[in-house]
């Protein structure tokens, strides 16, 4: 009865961001197949793109890279590298042209010092450890709490908790990081005329689709951050 109630416990918390994070990925796959088919009037690869939109604004020093998977575009502003994957690098799209030109928004924010991005930078190894280690500190520490009844058990948890909080911060700050991202691509590819506005209409759907994985991955991680919170609440 125990582990059923903790189930259904954990299923409060979690349920709005697995819905969320469904719901996102569905309205990404839709936008992206959709607008996957629909080519740029200017004939442009997503690489093409990139480039014309990083070399108006002075960023000749950007490489452009080509990755395989799909959708594993990103910026990399250690080494000032912008990673298309095969179905944005080469294809000719509106689908293509709009994550292209997100990803060249990261790096023109790191080239404007832009101070989310370099904040989510610093914190990449620290979540990438936090995240890892804060859920075994935490079921160590609980279920010693439990079974052995060592009041340290608790302080074990709580540390699990806080290192989380770290995972939970990464996310709230990648927000601003990518809605901002966004708004610089559109800005740009109607500016330097690389899309027309008719087009754009394709890009939006896309790239707000993208936006809302980031916001449903923020409240899982914040659903799971008060999960651990309140369980160990009800430990006391």
């Amino acid at each position: 009865m125990f582990y059923l109630n903790s189930w259904f416990f954990w299923l409060i918390f979690a349920l709005p961001g697995l819905l969320l994070g469904l719901y996102a990925q569905s309205k990404v796959k839709s936008a992206y197949k959709k607008y996957a088919r629909v080519p740029t009037s200017r004939g442009l690869t997503g690489a093409q793109t990139a480039r014309e939109l990083l070399d108006s604004q002075g960023l000749y020093d950007v490489l452009i890279e080509r990755v395989p998977g799909q959708l594993t575009d990103h910026y990399d502003p250690r080494n000032k590298v912008l990673r298309l994957s095969e179905g944005v690098h080469d294809q000719r799209t509106v689908a293509a042209a709009g994550i292209a030109a997100h990803e060249a928004g990261h790096a023109l924010q790191h080239a404007a010092g832009y101070k989310a991005l370099g904040l989510r930078t610093a914190l990449v190894p620290a979540t990438n450890f936090s995240s890892r280690l804060a859920p075994v500190l935490f079921s160590i520490g609980f279920l010693l709490n439990i079974f052995v009844g060592a009041g340290f058990g608790l302080w074990i948890a709580w540390l699990g908790v806080i290192l989380f909080g770290f995972a939970v911060l990464f996310t709230l700050v990648t927000l601003p990081v990518e809605f901002d991202a966004s708004k610089r691509a559109r800005q740009q590819l109607v500016a330097q005329n690389i899309l027309f506005p008719n087009e754009m209409e394709g890009v939006n759907k896309v790239l707000n689709a993208a936006a809302l994985t980031y916001v449903a991955a923020a409240v899982a991680a914040i659903g799971q951050l008060l999960y651990y919170i309140a369980i160990l609440n009800r430990r006391r």
